[in-house]
């Protein structure tokens, strides 16, 4: 891919991450004397090797030079603490590691080091780019001294990076994703995102994550587009970013959008943008009638997984407002997806239930581990997401919940999606999230954390209120904070295990659920 955009486009610009700008060519000339630096270290074929760093343009040089030195790439989570690393670098059998010395006050070379040792003495370490190398770590500028000019002779591996998941249901475990794979899903995502040559895309998203890494640089190389990595969100920088550096296109989780839109500065020159895309398995309809509206762009949306390689479904251009607020669009081309019940019976139009999935996209497994495997992906290869939605009869998908996520009340489901979208309905709510609260009489109950607008004061009795006069009696969150924001992963996704123990929390001393 790289080599092509380089014969193609030689002079355009690939990556500018506001301290290191590569034009195509000079990317592929990059990426080479980086897989002949890899290879020189006795790193081929087979072998895997983490990077663990923002982003930058330098991961992008260091992930491609992995992949053309023949091994697989294990992105490492930036929010990560020493002894979650080293699990994901242990269980991977990583052989190196490009890392940067400290990120957001966390000396990362220092916490492996002391949380196990003998893995962070066996590893090749290469620090990044501007880095300073801690000992021990090799700078990039002495991996790269006398490596002799000729590329290594090593044939294409179909293993390209093993993804490691959020580890929300215990240890994280870990993806495996093809080079052939990967490709022809996002030439067939773009369908939908519609990102163009002339493209200039902000990406925010971690890319450690498929979000950043696969819809994000990777799409801009399949398509000749500039990609422009950005290592913190933070709003101001962000907006000063889109109107310096002309964006037309941004991406991320609903988040980001909430914050962008709740921005109290001067948004200031945001008209170059011109396509904004958020995904999410929840994202709600206000949410994308503001971005309309407020920030004057085509929006897109859609839904995938990390174990669908982070893809399933995309809203398409020309795609009515009513699509894009209320669904995540229709399957890419040649995945197939369906509906099914508890038994794994296929269920009709509209009907709600499990979303299942088969196609090119779907994970080879777990790395290492057929058990896990086979508890997702049966014999015929369908994945099953564990996420709950219903296709219509147009053949676009609404996702209604996580099938962990269904608050049970006393024998009745309810839908948290379903509370949350009914109090947004409230103006003076900017963010809700529902979840399962212990109750001794009923199981569980809702309870509900709310952010309000900016400005804006609102009670719990009121959110109650709200509620009470809008859905059955069994919906109605038993348990109200007013919060100032959701704990998030650094892939901006919202924790809900955090929300539940903190709920939890709040049952177990009030004794019975009130509102807080």
């Amino acid at each position: 891919m790289i080599r092509a955009r380089s014969r193609e486009v030689p002079a355009a610009v690939a990556i500018d991450d506001s301290s290191w700008t590569l034009t195509y060519g000079e990317l592929h000339d990059e990426v080479s004397r980086t897989a002949r630096a890899i290879h020189a270290a006795g790193i081929g074929r087979g072998d895997r090797v983490g990077i663990w760093a923002p982003n930058s343009t330098a991961w992008v040089v260091a992930a491609v030079g992995i992949h053309a030195a023949g091994g697989i790439l294990v992105p490492v989570n930036t929010r990560f603490k020493g002894e979650e690393a080293a699990y994901v670098l242990r269980r991977s059998g990583a052989r190196g590691l490009f890392v940067v010395p400290d990120f957001l006050g966390t000396s990362y070379t220092d916490a492996m080091s002391q949380a196990d040792p003998e893995l962070y003495a066996s590893l090749l370490k290469v620090s990044m780019p501007g880095a300073d190398a801690a000992p021990g770590v090799t700078p990039w500028k002495d991996f790269h001294a006398g490596v002799p000019a000729e590329a290594p002779d090593v044939e294409p591996h179909p293993v390209a990076d093993i993804i490691f998941t959020s580890g929300t249901t215990g240890h994280p475990k870990g993806v495996v994703l093809g080079h052939a794979q990967t490709l022809r899903a996002y030439e067939a995502f773009n369908e939908g995102f519609g990102l163009r040559a002339d493209d200039r895309y902000l990406i925010t998203n971690p890319f450690f994550h498929c979000f950043g890494y696969k819809a994000g640089w990777l799409l801009c190389m399949l398509m000749g587009a500039t990609a422009l990595p950005h290592a913190v969100f933070d709003v101001e920088k962000v907006l000063r970013r889109i109107e310096k550096e002309r964006v037309t296109v941004v991406a991320g989780p609903p988040t980001m959008f909430t914050s962008i839109l709740d921005f109290q500065g001067p948004l200031g020159d945001i008209s170059s943008l011109r396509f904004a895309f958020t995904a999410a398995a929840s994202i709600p309809v206000t949410l994308v009638e503001r971005m309309q509206s407020v920030l004057d762009v085509e929006v897109g949306t859609g839904y995938g997984l990390t174990e669908s390689t982070a893809i399933v479904s995309v809203t398409r251009p020309g795609d009515d407002a009513a699509t894009i607020a209320h669904t995540v669009g229709s399957p890419v081309v040649d995945i197939e997806v369906r509906i099914v019940g508890s038994e794994h019976q296929t269920l009709g139009v509209g009907e709600s239930g499990e979303i299942a999935v088969r196609g090119y996209n779907v994970m080879s497994g777990y790395w290492e581990d057929p058990v896990a495997t086979a508890e997702v992906v049966d014999e015929q290869g369908w994945l099953y997401t564990g996420d709950v939605g219903s296709i219509d009869a147009k053949g676009n998908i609404t996702i209604t919940d996580r099938i962990k996520d269904i608050v049970i009340v006393g024998g009745f489901n309810v839908s948290p999606k379903e509370v949350e979208s009914i109090l947004l309905s409230d103006t003076r709510i900017a963010q809700v999230v529902v979840v399962g609260m212990p109750d001794d009489r009923l199981g569980e109950v809702p309870a509900a954390f709310v952010v309000p607008r900016p400005g804006v004061t609102v009670t719990p009795a009121e959110v109650i209120g709200t509620a009470r006069a809008r859905m059955a009696n069994y919906k109605v969150p038993r348990h109200v904070e007013i919060v100032d924001g959701f704990p998030v992963n650094a892939a901006g996704k919202i924790v809900k295990a955090d929300l539940r123990r903190r709920a939890a929390r709040a049952a177990s001393l009030a004794g019975e659920t009130t509102v807080a």
